[in-house]
């Protein structure tokens, strides 16, 4: 079931930021992918899903990620959202989309 959210949530992510999934599960470092690997991990999170559960999800798509890594993609994501009227809208966009 938990896996079923993230794949909904990893494919909402890839069709906004214009990305691939093989982008998103690469070790790029462009900003773009970033922004939207930490937004997939944030969502995932507010689920609830559980830090061990989100970086098996990634590791069964090709990308290997330390749990440190995923608390700092949330961590900046939750700056974001307080920040950002915009990035919070698109946020709750998401959320909305996905259902199980």
């Amino acid at each position: 079931m938990k896996q079923d959210i993230f794949n909904q949530y990893a494919d909402r992510i890839v069709d906004i930021f214009s990305i691939s999934k093989e982008e998103l599960f690469s070790k790029s470092k462009k900003r773009e992918i970033v922004d939207a690997r930490y937004l997939l991990y944030y969502l995932c999170h507010k689920r609830p899903m559980t830090i061990t559960y989100i970086q098996r999800y990634m590791k069964e798509n090709g990308y290997h990620i330390q749990h440190s890594s995923i608390i700092h993609g949330i961590n900046d994501v939750v700056g974001r959202v307080k920040d950002d009227a915009d990035y919070l809208q698109t946020v709750k966009e998401l959320e909305k989309a996905v259902f199980i």
